[in-house]
């Protein structure tokens, strides 16, 4: 797992090359990674980009402060969950089913409070994790502010290795 030690490092263009990298070795990898939309040279949200080619909002600013109708947040952000769910999920129970004879690498950037609002996409990371067949790729955030559990389960975990990266 890629971890910044400071925010905007780079680490999604990491992501990026190195899964470029593997994907020009003839490695058989999967995954998703998130994107900044930007419109007038100023950030409106993230997106989600499969590997596959698919893309979906992971969430937007939004564009007022009332919190009435069910909403997930993240500072000045709203998740769109269901279209989260709706690209990730499928791709990860795909990885979660492959033979074992198909070991794959799975890219998962990143894990982090917008994320973790999808208690299946939670249960789908833990599921990859401890699956046999599968090596995972992925961005966790700079531990800050109250510990986000899954994140401290992962960054916690024997068989795994956290880089830091600035």
């Amino acid at each position: 797992f890629v971890s910044p030690l400071f925010l905007g490092v780079g680490k999604t263009t990491l992501i990026q090359k190195v899964t470029q990298a593997l994907k020009s070795s003839g490695i058989p990898i999967d995954g998703f990674y998130t994107e900044e939309v930007r419109e007038d040279g100023r950030r409106t949200g993230f997106d989600v980009v499969t590997l596959s080619g698919k893309r979906g909002p992971l969430s937007r600013v939004s564009s007022d402060s009332s919190t009435s109708r069910r909403e997930y947040r993240v500072g000045q952000y709203v998740v769109d969950l269901l279209s989260f769910e709706q690209l990730v999920l499928p791709m990860l129970r795909n990885v979660n089913h492959g033979s074992d004879a198909e070991k794959k690498i799975c890219v998962i950037d990143e894990i982090g409070k917008m994320e973790l609002f999808s208690q299946a996409f939670i249960q789908a990371v833990r599921q990859t994790l401890t699956g046999s067949g599968t090596v995972v790729l992925g961005t966790i955030p700079i531990p800050k502010g109250k510990p986000l559990d899954l994140v401290e389960e992962i960054r916690s975990r024997k068989d795994v290795k956290v880089f830091n990266v600035s």
